[in-house]
């Protein structure tokens, strides 16, 4: 469809009205809440194994500060403090999800400051660069794609001219989240974890754990029932029928169980289910390769609409001067857009040169970086147009990506640690560049939508991947010397522990990687591929529950006690529905929202309290505490969080009853 024949649409602030937009207030604060929003995703993903959309706390943040606080600020306004401020949530996924696998294979003994910056730098103005001639087709004329949390929240922003109570609502569940957290860490001997253990015939079978923590019931929440379901699933799995059978075909890790004989865990128990749930967690790591497969294949063919718009669009010729376009239909100058393209692809083979200290080595990967960067650009805007940033199978396509540059590496005769280098910065540009395109796609619609400026969202969320990228490394140090990341730690981190261990499983086969069972992990891709027959299925049946793959697989390799919390949320999400089920349907919708509001301040909340007191334990030169015995603070807040989450209706304002 050709965008003249587009039907026609009024947003929300006309083309021909021209309102505050780009100010320096606007941008000073969108660079605080980007950096803010991106250490506390770091914490959360290292910590959960996911993030959520940042679009819609940043906007809230916004409206209470430049309307509630300084009595200013336009919906234009609030809109470039979102754009910018959700950047350092996507930058911070395209880094938790790969540079601390540098760490654990053992290439850095502490995160290169100058390495993480560059890699997450230069992959998010790429992924911005390359998102741009794609807006036009995606967010004007393309029908299928909706892009879901972009449209939310150009409904809060339109609801925020009336104010209300959605950044009441943040604040108390920042404060909620924040409290638990430091309470946990310092009350003495509180319980952070709850194991019990499950035993059959006088004898530990197995354990079964809960993770008292509020951003875990965040997420659940968020997610919803269906992600949540399957993230439980997959530990479930793992745990109940997975190392159960593991210890039958190993008697000799039985034998050693039965040694300890008693019906309480003890350390020397939990050491042994610990050493088997390492080896049965790759089941998640066959089923995420499948996965990310599978989510390719499934949009073959909106992806093969999003690459041949993005080649039409790159040719000068297509390009129409500026002075003839309205100014809500106006993108950065193709002359930039090319230009930016090409410094940063000269920028990331100078970065590859001097980290594999071979220039001559560095063309393979900067060529399998552009290659997989154009193509999951694309790929990441067109998903995210269809099922939210949330839930964008990014970690998917990384695997996608290490897949095609292993085989590139391997026809040039490149392995061992160069190798896992070299496939694990790749991974960490293109995840970084494909996580930043589905942000910025999220944030164009949501411009679109209110009446903004493309160009100057465009320009914003480059100010927002700056503004995150350069404290990354110093969070992932301070994260790592105060919880430790990886197998052991607080931070178990599952997709870079996935992403290293096939990395040394590809580049080190002869030393046997890391000691990947790769009959596990066949099993693991077995299993995947029959629960994507019977979600397709699901599908044809128009059934409101699916067996998506990649929740069940992060599940699979994530400790079962946060699988337990993230579950607990999902529950709470569906009571609040079913709390809901009298009130009409606009009702219904606000107070969802003002649900996800403060399900968003919990793992806010949590998330920066967490960095807070990883620098108080480096700074008191203090390790997390051991040995807790007191379960019940940590019930109390879940249970406070999960009263206040029922209870949305009680925030209800008269303005917010009065909204259009």
């Amino acid at each position: 469809m050709e965008l003249s024949d587009a039907p026609k649409f009024s947003p929300y602030i006309s083309a021909e009205k021209e309102k505050e937009e780009f100010t320096p207030q606007a941008v000073v604060l969108g660079v605080i809440i980007s950096a803010g929003m991106c250490a506390a995703m770091l914490y959360i993903g290292l910590r959960l194994g996911m993030t959520i959309c940042a679009s819609i706390p940043a906007a809230v943040i916004s409206m209470g500060i430049l309307r509630g606080i300084l009595r200013k600020g336009t919906i234009l306004e609030n809109n470039i403090v979102q754009t910018i401020g959700s950047a350092g949530e996507s930058l911070a996924a395209g880094a938790l999800f790969t540079m601390p696998a540098l760490l654990m294979a053992g290439v850095w003994s502490d995160f290169d400051y100058w390495t993480v910056t560059n890699v997450t730098l230069l992959g998010g103005i790429l992924g911005v660069m390359f998102m741009i001639p794609l807006r036009r087709s995606l967010i004007l004329e393309t029908k299928e794609v909706t892009y879901p949390e972009g449209v939310a929240c150009a409904e809060v922003l339109k609801a925020g001219e009336k104010k209300g109570t959605g950044a009441l609502l943040l604040l108390i569940g920042g404060i909620l989240g924040a409290g638990a957290k430091f309470a946990l860490a310092f009350i003495p001997k509180a319980l952070e974890t709850l194991t019990l253990p499950i035993v059959f015939s006088k004898r530990i079978f197995t354990s079964f754990a809960i993770e008292f923590s509020l951003a875990g019931l965040g997420v659940g929440y968020i997610v919803g029932p269906n992600i949540a379901v399957l993230v439980l699933l997959g530990g479930a799995i793992a745990w109940y029928v997975a190392i159960p059978l593991y210890l039958s075909f190993n008697p000799e890790l039985t034998a050693q169980l039965s040694k300890v004989t008693s019906d309480k865990l003890n350390e020397e128990m939990l050491g042994i289910l610990g050493k088997v749930f390492g080896k049965v967690r790759y089941l998640g790591v066959g089923a995420m390769v499948v996965g990310g497969l599978w989510s390719v294949f499934r949009m073959r063919t909106g992806i093969a609409k999003a690459l041949k718009s993005l080649a039409g669009r790159i040719t000068p010729s297509s390009v129409e001067p500026l002075k003839t376009i309205k100014r809500t239909d106006q993108d950065l100058p193709m002359k930039f857009i090319i230009l930016g393209a090409v410094i940063c692809i000269l920028g990331i083979y100078i970065l590859y040169g001097n980290t594999l200290h071979s220039y001559s080595t560095a063309v393979i990967p900067t060529l399998a970086m552009f290659i997989a960067g154009f193509f999951f650009v694309a790929v990441s805007s067109y998903i995210t147009g269809l099922v939210g940033s949330s839930n964008n199978p990014v970690s998917g396509m990384t695997i996608c990506t290490i897949l095609f540059t292993f085989a590139l590496l391997w026809l040039f005769g490149i392995s061992g640690k160069t190798g896992i280098t070299a496939l694990l910065i790749v991974a960490g540009v293109v995840c970084s560049a494909a996580a930043t395109a589905g942000d910025i796609s999220q944030d164009l619609k949501t411009g679109y939508l209110v009446g903004a400026s493309p160009k100057r969202q465009q320009v914003g969320q480059i100010i927002g991947v700056v503004a995150g990228a350069f404290i990354i490394a110093p969070v992932l140090s301070s994260l790592h010397q105060a919880y430790k990341i990886g197998e052991g730690g607080s931070l178990s981190a599952p997709q870079a522990s996935m992403f290293r261990s096939l990395a040394e499983g590809l580049m080190m086969p002869k030393e046997g990687g890391s000691g990947i069972p790769w009959n596990i992990v066949l099993i693991g891709a077995i299993m995947a591929i029959g629960i994507g027959i019977a979600d397709e299925f699901l599908r044809k049946a128009n059934s409101k529950f699916r067996l998506h793959i990649m929740p069940l697989a992060v599940g699979l390799y994530l400790p079962l006690r946060l699988g337990v919390i993230i579950f607990i949320g999902g529950l709470l999400s569906i009571l609040h529905t079913l709390l809901m089920k009298k009130k009409d349907e606009k009702e219904k919708e606000w107070l969802k929202q003002l649900g996800v509001l403060l399900a968003s301040g919990m793992v806010a909340g949590e998330a920066l309290a967490g960095i807070a007191v990883a620098g108080i334990y480096i700074a008191l030169k203090m390790s997390p505490p051991e040995g807790g015995i007191h379960w019940y603070p940590g019930v109390v807040f879940i249970a406070a969080a999960a009263v206040l989450l029922l209870s949305t209706k009680t925030f209800i304002t008269k303005k917010d009853s009065e909204r259009e």
